[in-house]
């Protein structure tokens, strides 16, 4: 009895602690604005919307939204239909070195942002195609790359090799096997692996304010770090932005949780 109001309590703070940060951010987007840097109070005295009205009627935030949606989809579909592919191969083929391989892969994952972005902007530069969304989608999907691979790979291995050797023996192609049989058993390990590219492709900051200079290109992050005037600080903006921006998140998490969860522990049960 002890033992499991401990696991509860242990629960409920961890659960406290995570959801402490966005709670935050509700409380400040709902705040009027002659509260927002006075404590207490820390619940509002009223419940105000004008926040979120003011980052429709006085930023092109639909146009940000649109952006990252893009942006963050386009990665995904790449991301995963170049990674399914690699990490195919590399778990039921046989391919040379594939240890080393993997370990070039995640090497790639390695190499701190701020280092590639001088050489990146160069390049992307010289492509003209700067202050594009092709320019963020082609990036992102060279850093999301490893991270599809290396997790795909581990899903793919934790099939059995029995379904693959039947599908070859019924007159399947490697590849007729791998989306004909292959693709529907690793659905959980796909819908995780697209949900995290896609959450770093909606977060990534870095890159999208280096290689953009206008709102054709920006993406929320940026936009949303950009919402400061010159002599104050929009609190309550930011923090209804960050509200309405963090919600499809969610809803992607909660919708797709049992697959998020059986696709991350595949690998471990069946590896």
């Amino acid at each position: 009895m002890i033992r499991r109001a401990a696991r509860y309590v242990g629960l409920f703070l961890v659960a406290a602690y995570c959801l402490a940060p966005l709670s935050w951010q509700i409380i400040t987007s709902l705040k009027p604005a002659n509260e927002l840097t006075t404590l207490p109070p820390l619940i509002p005295s009223r419940v105000t919307a004008a926040h979120y009205v003011a980052i429709f009627a006085g930023h092109p935030f639909l146009r940000i939204i649109a952006n990252s949606v893009i942006v963050a989809a386009g990665t995904t579909v790449l991301a995963i239909g170049i990674g399914a592919l690699a990490a195919f191969a590399l778990a039921k083929l046989r391919v040379k070195r594939r240890a080393l391989l993997l370990a070039i892969v995640l090497a790639v994952s390695m190499f701190p942002p701020i280092a590639t972005v001088s050489p990146l902007f160069v390049m992307i530069n010289a492509l003209n195609l700067r202050d594009t969304l092709a320019s963020l989608i082609l990036t992102y999907t060279t850093f999301a790359l490893p991270l599809a691979i290396w997790l795909l790979t581990h899903v793919f291995r934790g099939i059995p090799n029995d379904l693959y050797i039947a599908a070859r023996v019924d007159g399947c192609t490697p590849f007729q096997a791998f989306y004909k049989v292959m693709l529907p058993v690793s659905a959980p390990g796909l819908a995780a692996a697209a949900l995290l590219v896609f959450i770093f492709s909606w977060n990534e900051f870095l890159y999208a304010l280096s290689f953009t200079a206008t709102m054709a290109a920006r993406t929320i992050p940026v936009g949303i770090a950009l919402f400061p005037g010159l002599h104050e600080v929009p609190w309550g903006e930011i923090a209804a932005a960050s509200v309405v921006v963090t919600l499809p998140l969610l809803a992607l998490a909660f919708v797709f949780q049992r697959r998020i969860v059986e696709g991350l522990t595949t690998g471990a049960i069946k590896g």
